[in-house]
């Protein structure tokens, strides 16, 4: 009986842990080029029951067969799915439309820049001409995304007062000429990813950049590819499986209670 209270322990677990990553979707369901996360089940191994002190074989442990100890979250992943297209006519919004990354200098907290990446295109061009983040962190060119460099010289820059334009192959034009382009790259292996917030992507070590093959939609921003209405049907299935796995705990008290208190009362 104790077995079954911890397998709907971890069931109990398993759920709330789906959960967790559900929500987040939910709350970033807005977010400009959020790739939603999923997670994965996996069985506890299985384990070889004994019945120790057993007099009818000289006290010595004897097999009963495999049982599971319950689930586990298998893995968390992220779908990297396009999301859909939302026209705003802003010439420094960009989206990716197939694979590919804008690569990012990123400023920490503690002043150290780096470089992430991200499908969020929502720019802004400032005084100077540089093409920067909601945060004031800097796009970088083709050069600088490729080889992974920080530094000014790597930044995106346009005349502020001239009109400009970008291509699909990311670069920029003013009067008839190209000025500057748009770094746009690709990993070659995604599970070299991790998420590191603010909707930024880090890549770990062997990870392996290359130009992406994508092309930039200018006017347009990547919406996530959260689906609301699959996400609330599931909440409601982890909803029901987390109930589930209560009144089978609470079944499992009971008996455990009318064994310690009636059965052991009889004769």
């Amino acid at each position: 009986m104790v077995k079954g209270l911890y397998t709907a322990y971890t069931g109990m677990i398993n759920e709330q842990k789906r959960m967790d990553v559900l929500s987040n979707n939910l709350a970033n369901a807005n977010t400009t080029g959020y790739k939603k996360e999923g997670a994965t089940s996996a069985a506890f191994a299985d384990e070889l029951a004994l019945r120790i002190h057993d007099s009818s074989w000289n006290y010595l442990p004897q097999g009963l067969g495999y049982m599971n100890m319950g689930v586990k979250i298998g893995q968390t992943y992220t779908n990297y799915d396009q999301g859909s297209f939302k026209v705003t006519d802003l010439k420094s919004d960009l989206a990716v439309a197939g694979n590919g990354f804008f690569a990012i200098q990123f400023l920490d907290k503690q002043g150290n820049a780096s470089v992430k990446y991200t499908r969020d295109g929502a720019f802004t061009v400032d005084e100077n001409g540089y093409f920067v983040t909601s945060d004031g962190d800097h796009l970088l060119n083709r050069a600088a995304a490729l080889a992974g460099n920080v530094g000014e010289e790597g930044w995106v820059q346009v005349d502020p007062l001239q009109d400009y334009a970008v291509d699909k192959e990311g670069n920029i034009w003013q009067n008839n000429q190209i000025v500057g382009d748009i770094g746009l790259v690709d990993l070659d292996n995604y599970d070299y990813f991790e998420k590191y917030g603010e909707n930024l992507y880090n890549v770990v070590d062997g990870g392996n950049i290359f130009a992406a093959d994508g092309q930039i939609e200018q006017g347009v921003l990547e919406a996530s590819n959260v689906n609301v209405v699959d996400e609330m049907v599931n909440l409601i299935a982890i909803s029901r499986a987390y109930e589930a796995n209560q009144k089978m705990i609470q079944t499992e008290d009971t008996t455990i209670e009318m064994a310690v208190s009636q059965v052991g009362q009889v004769g």
